[in-house]
């Protein structure tokens, strides 16, 4: 049959199963616009700022396992759209982002809303595409889900000029998979490396656990349990694989990095073999790659990305797969190796009592106010209120960090943050995207008050479609991290991290016609989240805390630092 290059998009968003496209229209995409008109395979979402409908399509991905889409128009749609872009690509989600260009004969003319898109976001995509001729559109738009979903995921964009959207050719369906010759990830481990890896963890007196966000993404949460309980091992989740192994086990030792925990920082630090599975060593969690290779120990790692491995940190056995296809291979072969050559249970019983006298540092616990509301209070609230089952987004900042400290996520997709960008201004249109993939679910925002501000015109979106995330802000008139490094690094000198002026959330929240709430007495923290998860179930609330201007996360690991250099408190500096 014959169609529009407008038309084909739509039937290819169609053919990959896409149920909500988050977006905001212009002239160079009107054309697709009008083609969704006419369809009802999928949900258009219309947003109220580009940035917005990309981190809503990235958080739609992260809490499902589909492949999230947005779509944007030309120039500043597209420029706009690429703080959401770099945000997914450090965090490799998988993400379709469609763009509208000008005409193809307008291409490099300095034409009206022209960027150089393909040129501008080559930087932060997995791969992307400018389409030439009609006759490639439907191939284009196929490849693009398949890269963006295979090997490491990323986001993919495909550059579409308006002349291209309007011309017509032959349609035809699928048949069969993409298939690239020029693309080809790998996907099972080397046998003789698993084989290698499995050997040296039987021989561990020490062993550790070190797991990352590529256990989530390849929804590999069932096989990283089954090996830590097969090696009986400490386990630690990283802040993009909170969840991946549950906070409630005895067996998690929590966070690890600048703002982890002392016993998973020392037991990273002082194990003799660490296996590290779909995670990166990267400099938050590692702190100094000096430091942390002054202890002599084996390494292991696990990952879908040949360019992760041994890229910070030298390492004795790679294996390159997919998480989930490597950790069932090698579970199966731990577990038959284990009958002949037991692992050593008394020196790993040693191993926990150690790993547990640095538990007893208690290194979370705070000391509560009843005067003045602790952040962490708030979020221990809302993990109690919620029994641990609500989807968390949260912005960046202090906040983040109490998010990830105090709420104890016992499963996967869960949690919802940007980790490697630390993107401000996430949080709710993560939430709006959550929402979308979720729609039964509990939801909640932890923000700040200056975090909430880069995307607030959100609670517009919200409305439309009747969205309901429960809002926490933990307002502590500071850009608090900010603040917090200006005290130890620069001498309590606080340039700009002072926040005067801030608006009357409560009124601007009821403006948009929602539930806003101010608290400001320790006493009034858990019944206004009760009553917001209760009373108000099928609104938006907006809870504005007033929180201790003061409050620090700890631990801290200060830059150029190792893992055991923490401070666990202000009595540390």
């Amino acid at each position: 049959m014959e169609l529009n290059g407008a038309d084909i998009v739509v039937r290819c968003l169609a053919e990959q199963g896409v149920d909500h496209v988050f977006g905001y229209p212009g002239g160079a995409v009107l054309y697709i616009y009008d083609a969704i008109y006419k369809q009802d395979n999928f949900k258009h979402i219309l947003v109220r700022h580009e940035q917005a409908a990309v981190h809503a399509a990235d958080a739609y991905s992260r809490s499902s396992d589909k492949v999230g889409v947005a779509l944007v128009t030309s120039g500043p749609g597209l420029t706009n759209a690429v703080t959401g872009i770099a945000t997914a690509y450090m965090d490799s989600i998988p993400m379709v982002i469609l763009s509208g260009q000008v005409p193809s004969h307008a291409i490099g003319e300095d034409a009206f809303q022209e960027c150089d898109t393909v040129g501008i976001t080559r930087p932060c995509v997995k791969h992307n595409f400018l389409v030439r001729d009609v006759k490639d559109l439907a191939e284009t738009m196929r490849r693009a889900f398949y890269i963006a979903k295979t090997g490491r995921p990323g986001p993919v964009l495909v550059d579409i000029p308006k002349d291209i959207t309007v011309a017509t050719c032959k349609y035809t369906p699928p048949r069969g998979e993409v298939k690239m010759r020029s693309y080809a990830p790998v996907v099972k481990g080397h046998q003789g490396q698993i084989k290698k890896a499995v050997q040296m963890l039987l021989s561990a007196e020490r062993p550790m656990i070190y797991s990352g966000g590529g256990v989530v993404l390849s929804d590999a949460s069932a096989e990283l349990r089954q090996l830590v309980e097969l090696v009986g091992a400490p386990c630690t989740n990283t802040l993009m694989g909170l969840g991946a192994f549950p906070a409630s086990d005895d067996k998690f030792v929590g966070m690890p990095g600048m703002h982890g925990t002392y016993e998973a920082n020392m037991a990273m630090q002082h194990c003799d073999v660490l296996i590290a599975v779909g995670a990166r060593f990267d400099d938050r969690v590692i702190g100094n790659p000096k430091h942390f290779a002054q202890n002599p120990r084996k390494i292991i790692h696990i990952d879908i990305d040949p360019s992760s491995i041994s890229k910070r940190v030298r390492v004795d056995v790679p294996i390159v797969g997919n998480v989930k296809d490597v950790l069932q291979e090698f579970n199966a072969l731990y577990a038959q190796a284990a009958v002949d050559t037991p692992p050593n249970k008394s020196a790993l019983g040693k191993w926990w009592e150690q790993v547990n006298s640095w538990r007893g540092k208690q290194c979370l616990v705070y000391e509560n106010s009843d005067t003045l509301i602790k952040p962490q209070f708030v979020v221990e609230k809302l993990w109690e209120i919620t029994h641990g089952e609500a989807f968390v987004t949260s912005d960046v900042g202090q906040h983040q960090m109490w998010a990830a400290q105090y709420y104890r996520f016992d499963e996967p997709r869960r949690w919802i943050n940007s980790g490697g960008l630390g993107t401000m201004g996430v949080g709710l249109p993560y939430a709006m995207g959550v929402q979308m993939a979720n729609p039964d679910s509990q939801i909640a925002v932890i923000t700040g008050e200056a975090s909430i501000q880069m995307n607030i015109q959100e609670l517009s979106t919200c409305k439309q479609y009747h969205l309901t995330p429960k809002v926490l802000c933990l307002n502590n008139r500071y850009l608090g991290m900010v603040r917090q490094w200006q005290e130890i690094e620069y001498g309590s000198r606080y340039s700009e991290s002072y926040v005067d002026a801030l608006p009357d959330f409560v009124k601007l929240v009821e403006s948009y016609g929602h539930i806003g709430m101010r608290i400001d007495k320790p006493s009034d923290v858990e019944p206004a989240i009760r009553e917001a998860f209760t009373k108000y179930k099928d609104r938006l609330v907006f809870m504005d805390f007033i929180t201790d201007q003061t409050e620090n996360v700890w631990p801290m690991v200060k830059t150029g630092k190792g893992l055991t250099e923490m401070l666990l408190g202000s009595e540390d500096l």
